[in-house]
């Protein structure tokens, strides 16, 4: 059973191989959903690998834990761009640069077409719910940006995504539009410590003024979210730059 020839990075799943002791050998497939193939040979070492399986799987390392070799592989993580604007179109470029899936969702179909997204692995001329049902839900590698500043289009987006295990949510917009959002998504029931996960203004502070440059801003910052940091510069950070694999 090899992982990597199997999924080919397409599909998220780990293998969890025993590396020492008796069952040296034995295999376990842990998919996405749940489910698994194989065993360990021991019920408890299979209860490990799948709690290890489910932990590492997600956060896109592979490990020595113990006895046990947890193989990982994972498609590109993926960043739903809501609003088909400008700024849109240059995130697509940027993350289609550094190895993401971008997708473009706005129900506008007059501004919602490939011909102005050619970077975009996808574009969805729908509405939010129907968009993110079509590319298969929102999970713990799908990163989402609300670029529209309408209220009516931003707010039925991040509804939808604060409900979400999305990682990432960052919505464009003045603080005055942020102040006023706050105030419609409380009545949407969405409390102090959910709407903390928004990330408004979206994007690090790079003073940027282009469209371009706001994407970069935004890209920059999504992929710090991903890493675990905060996008501070390099030359004040303390500590390993990288992080040293198993």
């Amino acid at each position: 059973m090899s992982l990597q020839s199997e999924f080919a990075h397409a599909e998220r799943a780990a293998l969890v191989t025993v590396v020492e002791g008796e069952l040296v050998g034995a295999k376990l497939l842990v998919r996405a959903d749940g489910r698994s193939e194989g065993t360990l040979g021991d019920p408890d070492l299979d209860a490990r690998a799948l709690a290890a399986a489910e932990e590492l799987m997600w956060t896109e390392r592979s490990e020595k834990r113990g006895e046990l070799f947890v193989d990982v592989t994972f498609p590109p993580p993926r960043l739903i761009a809501f609003g088909a604007v400008d700024y849109a179109a240059d995130l697509c470029t940027l993350a289609r640069a550094t190895g993401w899936r971008s997708y473009v969702v706005d129900p506008r179909g007059r501004f919602a077409t490939r011909e102005r997204f050619p970077n975009a692995d996808d574009v969805v001329a729908a509405w939010p719910e129907k968009a993110f049902a079509q590319l298969g839900g929102i999970d713990r590698a799908t990163y989402i940006a609300v670029l529209t500043h309408d209220p009516k289009l931003d707010d039925a987006a991040l509804d939808i995504a604060l409900r979400s295990d999305a990682p990432y949510i960052g919505a464009m917009g003045s603080r005055r539009a942020q102040a006023k959002r706050r105030e419609r998504l409380a009545a949407l029931g969405f409390g102090d410590e959910d709407q903390a996960r928004i990330a408004a203004p979206i994007g690090l502070d790079l003073g940027g003024l282009t469209s371009e440059e706001t994407a970069l801003s935004i890209m920059a910052e999504v992929v710090a979210v991903r890493n675990g940091r905060d996008g501070g510069r390099l030359s004040s950070a303390r500590g390993r730059i990288h992080e040293v694999g198993a």
